[in-house]
Parts: C-alpha cells; structure tokens; sequence
C-alpha cells in the first residue's frame, strides 16, 4: 500500500468514454499534469506526492482545477507556472 502525503487531483475534463473535451482540457489542463509529474519526478517526491488527472468537478468556469487531500484545497485558473508553487507548499 502506499502511504502518500498528499494527492492532486487535476480536472482535465476526461469523459466516461476516455475522450478529454471540454473546458478544464481547453486550458491546457493535461500540460498541467505533465508539469506536475515531472516536478515530482525531478524533487523526488514519488513516494509522497501522487498526482491524478480526473473528470469534471462542475465548476468549469474556475478552471482548470486541481484539489490536494488530504487538506482538500483547491486551486482554480491553473497554469503551468503554479505547479512548482503549489508543490512548494507541499514539500515538506
């Protein structure tokens, strides 16, 4: 099992079938996810920090978006430059 730290969960607008359309993938939001992963990557931070793309959380208009738990923040109208600022936050 693993025991993260903290899990983000960034909106890329993923539907049932597996397609990505819609608002939060209109922003980018996959480049999101890579940024995200390649951080963790490069701090080393894989065994306490997971990232998970998702489907719509329903506020489209404040995206993208990406909620941490197990604080349960959320972060709207992401770009790729928050994401070191963000993992900033959590890396401790």
């Amino acid at each position: 099992m693993i025991n993260l730290k903290h899990h983000i969960f960034v909106c890329t607008s993923c539907r049932i079938n597996g397609q990505q359309k819609g608002f939060c993938y209109s922003k980018n939001s996959v480049d999101i996810v890579q940024k995200f992963i390649e951080e963790i990557n490069d701090r080393d931070l894989n065994g306490d920090i997971m990232v998970t793309n998702t489907g719509c959380f329903g506020i489209c208009e404040k995206g993208p978006i990406a909620v941490v738990y197990p604080e349960g923040k959320w972060y709207y109208n992401l770009t790729e430059d928050d994401v070191e600022t963000i993992l900033d936050e959590y890396n401790s």
